[in-house]
C-alpha cells in the first residue's frame, strides 16, 4: 500500500468549552477520492484548513509527503490585491507549472481573465477560485463546497474534469450526485471524531444509519446495566467489603461513561407556516415574452400551475431563471402575453442573495426584525430562542452577529425567515446552498408535506429528482420547455443534457439591470492536456490488453485445467473478464475522444 500523501493524526481542537475535534485521524493516499461528511458546525471546514496548513490545531500532527503539492479551495476565496482574474490564477502557479493552464481553465469556466476580482458575482468568484486550484494540477485537492453558486452544466463539467485527473481529492459538498459520482471512500466527522469506510458516498447513508442504530443499542444496554447496579447498591450489598468497593467503583465508571456520552445533534424542525388554501389554479401564463434590449430572456412561454405542483427551474447562470420566476409570480411585467394569478395566493420567498442581510445584525434581530423577543410564525408569536432551536441554533447564539455565522447557518437563517411567513406558494431560489445533508433531508420532507405550491430554482440534481413534479429548462434564445418529472426524467425526455454555457462577466450596470441575461457564447472548445494524453496513449494500452487477453485465453484453452487446478482456472477467468472490461472502456473512451477531435477540427 502506497504511503499517504497527507496524514492527520490525533488532531484536537477546542472552541469555547466543547471539543470541536477530538483525536481525529485522516489519511489520504495518492489518487484517493474521499468525501468528508458531517453536519454544519461539526468542524469539516476547520479540518480541511488544518489539512491545508492554514489552521494550527491544539494537538496532534500533520504530515505531508515531501514534494507533494496541496491546493485548497475555501468557501469564500480571498483575491487579495490582484487586478484581474488571470493574475489571480497565475499567482497560484509554481515556476515549473504550465502557464497556459491558467487562461485555458478560465475560458473553460466562462471567464475571460480580464475581470476585476472585486466585481465578481458569487458564481464568477467560485469559477475563478476553481481555476486557481486546478491550474497547477496538484497532488492533493482539498475542496470545500466546490459546487456552490455553479450552474448544472458547470457542475457536470467540473465532475468530468476532476474525474480525469490523478490528484487525490478530499471533498466537502451538499450535492449528493456530485459526491456519489466522484468519491471512493467516505470520512464521517461526527461529534469530534472520524469514522471511515472504503466505499463512496452512495453507501454512506445506509452505513451511517446502521452505526447510529448500533450505538443506540449500546446506550440502551448501558442504561440497563446502570439500573441493575443501582438496584444492587440499594438492596444487595453484603458484608464482603472488598468486593463491594470494587463493584461500587464500576458503577461510578458506568455513570461517568453515560454522563460523558455525546449524543447526536437533533434534526432541524422545518415547518412552513401555511396560509388558507389557494384556488385550484395558481398561475396561468400564456405566450409571455421578456427581453432586455437585443437579449431575449423569455419568448412565447406558456404554462399552467395547479395547487400542489412542485415546479423546478434549471439552467446556466445568466439564462434568465430569476426573471422567469418574477414573470410567473407577478414580480415583473412581460413585454407581451398574459399572466393570470389564482385566488387567495399568499407567497413566501427565499432569496439566494444572503448578502442583503446586515452582517452586524444579531441572529435574534434578524429573526424578530429587531422588535422584541418573539417571532411571528404563521401569525402567532413564538419566543425567538424556541424558534432558533427548531433550526438547530443554540440559545447562546442569540446575540451572535451574522458576519460570523457559517454558510450553513446563514442558509438555515434564511429558511427560518422565509418559513415563518404564512404562505400557500413557496418560491425558493437555491434553497440547498450550504445546507448539510441531514438538514436537506428534513427540507425535502417538509416540501413533501407542504400542502401549497412550490416553485424552486436549483442546481442540485438529486434534490430536484426527490422534490419536483416538473422541470422547466432553457433551450436557448429565450425558449423554455417544461418536462414532466424530475431532473433525470427531463434528461430522458430531452435526450441530451443542457448545453454548457456560462455568462461572461458583465459591466456592473448591466448586472444591476438584469442578472439573468442570455449568456455569451462559450469559447471555442479545445482538447485538454488530459484528453490529448489519453488520445495518444490509449492505442498502446489497447494493444497491451489484446495481448493479455490472448495470453490468458491460451491458459484457459487447456481442457483439463478446471479439474487439475481449480484456483488457476478461477484466477485466470477473473483476470480475462477484467481485461475485457478495461479494453471495452478504453475503446469507448478512445472513440469518444477521436470523434471530439474531428468535431473540433471541423468547427
Amino acid at each position: 500500500m502506497a504511503p499517504p500523501l497527507i496524514q492527520l493524526k490525533d488532531i484536537r481542537l477546542t472552541f469555547g468549552g466543547t471539543p470541536l475535534l477530538s483525536g481525529v485521524e485522516l489519511n489520504v493516499a495518492p489518487s484517493e477520492r474521499v468525501c468528508l461528511i458531517g453536519r454544519n458546525g461539526s468542524g469539516k471546514s476547520t479540518l480541511l484548513k488544518i489539512a491545508a496548513g492554514l489552521v494550527e490545531p491544539d494537538g496532534g500532527t500533520r504530515f505531508v509527503q515531501p514534494g507533494a503539492t496541496v491546493r485548497y479551495l475555501p468557501q469564500e476565496p480571498d483575491f487579495g490585491d490582484h487586478k484581474t482574474t488571470l493574475a489571480y490564477v497565475e499567482a497560484g502557479l509554481a515556476p515549473g507549472d504550465d502557464q497556459h493552464q491558467a487562461r485555458y481553465l478560465l475560458e473553460q469556466l466562462g471567464l475571460t481573465g480580464e475581470e476585476n476580482p472585486q466585481n465578481l458575482s458569487g458564481g464568477e468568484a467560485r469559477r475563478a477560485a476553481l481555476a486557481c486550484v486546478l491550474a497547477p494540477s496538484p497532488d492533493i485537492l482539498l475542496l470545500d463546497e466546490p459546487t456552490n453558486h455553479l450552474d448544472l452544466s458547470t457542475i457536470e463539467w467540473l465532475e468530468q474534469e476532476l474525474d480525469s485527473r490523478r490528484s487525490a481529492l478530499v471533498l466537502i459538498s451538499h450535492d449528493r450526485r456530485f459526491l456519489t459520482n466522484l468519491s471512493r471512500s467516505t470520512a464521517w466527522l461526527d461529534r469530534g471524531r472520524i469514522k471511515q469506510i472504503d466505499r463512496g458516498f452512495a453507501s454512506f447513508e445506509t452505513w451511517r444509519d446502521e452505526v447510529l442504530a448500533e450505538e443506540e443499542r449500546d446506550q440502551h444496554k448501558l442504561d440497563r446495566k446502570i439500573v441493575d447496579e443501582e438496584h444492587w447498591l440499594r438492596h444487595g450489598v453484603s458484608g464482603r467489603r472488598k468486593r463491594n468497593v470494587k463493584r461500587l467503583a464500576n458503577l461510578h465508571a458506568l455513570r461517568d461513561q453515560r454522563r460523558n456520552y455525546r449524543g447526536t445533534a437533533g434534526s432541524a424542525n422545518l415547518a412552513a407556516a401555511e396560509a388558507e388554501q389557494s384556488g385550484k389554479l395558481v398561475i396561468e401564463a400564456k405566450a409571455i415574452t421578456k427581453a432586455y434590449g437585443e437579449r431575449k430572456i423569455v419568448e412565447n412561454f406558456s404554462t399552467r400551475i395547479q395547487r400542489g405542483d412542485r415546479l423546478g427551474i434549471i439552467g446556466p447562470n445568466g439564462a434568465g431563471k430569476t426573471t422567469l420566476v418574477n414573470l410567473l409570480t407577478g414580480g415583473a411585467e412581460p413585454d407581451s402575453g398574459t399572466l393570470r394569478l389564482g385566488a387567495n395566493l399568499e407567497m413566501a420567498t427565499l432569496d439566494q442573495h444572503r448578502e442583503s442581510l446586515d452582517p452586524k445584525t444579531t441572529l435574534a434581530e434578524a429573526l424578530t426584525g429587531g422588535r422584541g423577543d418573539h417571532v411571528m410564525v404563521g401569525g402567532k408569536p413564538k419566543h425567538v430562542v424556541g424558534y432558533m432551536k427548531d433550526f438547530l441554533f443554540a440559545q447562546e447564539q442569540r446575540g451572535t452577529p451574522l458576519e460570523v455565522l457559517s454558510g450553513g447557518e446563514r442558509g438555515r437563517l434564511m429558511l427560518a425567515r422565509a418559513l415563518a411567513k404564512p404562505s400557500n406558494l413557496l418560491v425558493l431560489d437555491e434553497p440547498t446552498n450550504d445546507l448539510d445533508l441531514d438538514t436537506l433531508d428534513v427540507l425535502e420532507e417538509m416540501l413533501g408535506d407542504y400542502e401549497g405550491t412550490v416553485i424552486l430554482i436549483s442546481h442540485d440534481r438529486d434534490f430536484l429528482d426527490r422534490v419536483v413534479t416538473s422541470v422547466i429548462a432553457p433551450e436557448g434564445n429565450g425558449k423554455w420547455i417544461e418536462y414532466a418529472g424530475g431532473y433525470s426524467d427531463m434528461l430522458a425526455q430531452r435526450g441530451a443534457d443542457l448545453k454548457r454555457e456560462t455568462a461572461k462577466a458583465q459591466p456592473a450596470a448591466d448586472k444591476k439591470e438584469e442578472r439573468s441575461a442570455t449568456p455569451v457564447s462559450a469559447p471555442k472548445r479545445k482538447l485538454s492536456f488530459n484528453e490529448k494524453h489519453a488520445l495518444e496513449t490509449l492505442p498502446k494500452k489497447m494493444e497491451t490488453l489484446h495481448a493479455d487477453i490472448a495470453r490468458l485465453q491460451r491458459v484457459l484453452d487447456d481442457p483439463n485445467l478446471y479439474t487439475r487446478d481449480r484456483k488457476t482456472f478461477d484466477d485466470t477467468s477473473a483476470a480475462i473478464a477484467k481485461a475485457h472490461e478495461e479494453l471495452s472502456a478504453a475503446e469507448e473512451r478512445w472513440l469518444e475522444l477521436e470523434m471530439l477531435r474531428e468535431e473540433i477540427e471541423q468547427a
